[in-house]
Parts: C-alpha cells; structure tokens; sequence
C-alpha cells in the first residue's frame, strides 16, 4: 500500500458510530439526506396505515394512541411530544442527537397527521387488514431506510441503543423490558391492542434485518494510517 492509498478514505458499508459533526462529514450528503427524509416520510405514512386499519398498532403507538384517549391533542402531536420526552432520557446517557434524531422526532409526527387527515379508515376487514399488513411492510423499508442514512437513531432507538452501552444488557433484553413496558403503559390507558402488535412484532424485526444492508449507504470514514516499519540502524563498522 503507497503512501497515498492510506491517507484515501475507506469506504464502508456497515453502520458507524459517528458523533453529528462526523455524520455531516462523512460523504454522500444529498444521497443520504434524501434516503433520511424519505424514509422518514414513508415511516410516518407507514404509522397512519396500521392507525387506520384499527387491528393493533406497535408497542410506541399503543402507548401514543392511549394518550390522545385522555387529551384532546392529534396523534402526531402525541409522537413529537413524546419523542423530545425520550430525548430527556439522553442527558444522563451521555448521547448527543444527529440530525436524524431531530428529524425523527419532528417528522413522523407531521406525516402521521397528515395520512390521518388524508386516507379514510375502511369499513371492510379485508381492506383494514390490507392496511395493517402495508404498514407492517413499509415500516420496515422505512426503518431501513433512515437508519441506513446513518444520520444518527431515532429517540426511541437511541434510548435502547445508550441503556445496552450505559448498563451493559444485552441489545435483545433492553428492548424487550423497555416495549413490555411501553405496551403495558399503553393497554392501561385505552391503547388499540390486537392483531396487529402481535405482527408487528414478530415480523418488524426480520424485514429490517433483510433491507438494512441495501439501504445502508457507504460512507467516507478516514482510514487510519499504518505507521511504517522503522529501518534497522546498521551496525557501526
């Protein structure tokens, strides 16, 4: 490898962990930004399909929709409010949002308003299970998509993600504790429970696993230059 070769960014494809002034710098802007609020949007809408469909939403929207049963405010205002809530349980975490995080948090909100206020909830099960079933589908290419843009986790995610570094559990019991109990929260205050949160469940996890790798952009992360082997000195004659 020449000299110049190792001062060249490397490209890599898995996800990094890179603080906000490092996201922004690390190659592929427009790309990215474009994959971020597109996936982002499409979450949104995502959310609003499964509300619409009325057979079970995720543990998060169970806890969300329970809350507008007890104050006169839309569901998306619900998912912001909550979502800076949770980014309250960062400081002691010691996590700085990205641009991502932000976004995130503002919005899906936005977006899940708007599908509620623009597709009309059907009568016929068929067609609510054919809405449960697209927004399982696309939340998961969506999820896929604004994490692969790498521009930092949603609230939510980045609770889990600074509980498993801070505590040292396992990715799998952090999550779990924290849904059961956003779920439990949820029931407790008139949340829609059904069909729908059992397939989320079971089915969100796989889905994202199969499309993160397509959707996760390459970034420029510069590479660590290898120090040369210092020359032998040669014997005095």
């Amino acid at each position: 490898m020449t000299a110049t070769s190792e001062a060249m960014p490397a490209q890599r494809r898995q996800l990094a962990a890179l603080n906000p002034i490092q996201q922004l710098q690390a190659g592929q802007l427009p790309r990215r930004l474009v994959q971020l609020y597109l996936g982002l949007f499409l979450y949104g809408a995502s959310m609003g399909l499964m509300i619409q469909g009325n057979l079970g939403l995720d543990p998060w929207d169970v806890l969300h929709s329970g809350i507008t049963k007890h104050l006169d405010v839309s569901f998306g205002t619900v998912v912001i409010a909550m979502s800076f809530v949770v980014l309250l349980a960062w400081i002691p975490l010691r996590q700085w949002p990205g641009l991502g995080t932000i976004s995130n948090a503002i919005v899906i909100g936005l977006v899940t308003d708007l599908t509620l206020n623009t597709v009309a909830r059907p009568d016929e099960l068929w067609l609510r299970a054919v809405f449960m079933v697209a927004g399982i589908v696309v939340n998961g290419l969506a999820g896929a998509m604004y994490i692969g843009a790498q521009f930092g986790p949603g609230p939510r995610d980045g609770l889990m993600t600074g509980l498993v570094r801070r505590t040292g559990l396992s990715v799998r019991l952090v999550r779990t504790t924290i849904e059961v109990i956003v779920l439990g929260i949820g029931w407790l205050l008139g949340g829609v429970v059904g069909l729908g949160t059992v397939a989320y469940a079971l089915a969100i996890g796989p889905i994202v696993h199969l499309l993160l790798p397509l959707f996760t952009v390459k970034l420029s992360v510069p590479a660590v230059p290898t120090p040369s082997p210092r020359p032998q000195e040669q014997p005095e004659a």
